[in-house]
């Protein structure tokens, strides 16, 4: 586990790249369903979408301590990101029947706290996946 310590800026990460890199980390999200189909846990697809990525060869950081700073102190509340790619893109995983508002609000959260432009929240307990990815930008 990892400590967020560096978020890449919209200024390192063009509009593009980021498109690039959400395109691979989906298609890595649909092979890894493909093989396991929906109804395990989220550590599973957690394990194996890590795999997938790092195979593909982006860089992945797993379960990244989020820190919240509130009037100039950094706190930690005990938020940590499932996924860092790339040290641009946030991946929350899901395995839930249906996705909240609440899961989208954890997720927006997050792009605020640390500053990231782009998320996906990809719940793999679905028939086909497409259906389960939701992708968030933060002022983007």
């Amino acid at each position: 586990m990892s400590t967020l310590s560096k978020i890449v800026t919209t200024e390192e990460v063009t509009e593009v790249r980021l498109n690039e890199l959400t395109g691979m980390i989906i298609g890595a999200a649909i092979e890894v369903h493909r093989h396991l189909g929906p109804g395990l846990l989220e550590s599973a697809y957690e394990s194996c979408l890590v795999f997938e990525l790092r195979s593909r060869g982006l860089k992945v950081e797993r379960q990244v301590e989020l820190p919240l700073t509130y009037k100039g102190v950094e706190l930690d509340c005990g938020y940590r990101l499932d996924l860092l790619i790339e040290g641009a893109v946030i991946v929350e995983i899901k395995s839930v029947n249906n996705v909240l508002a609440i899961h989208q609000a954890q997720l927006t959260s997050y792009l605020k706290l640390s500053g990231c432009k782009v998320g996906l929240l990809i719940n793999f307990n679905v028939e086909m996946l497409k259906t389960g990815i939701t992708r968030l930008v933060n002022n983007f």
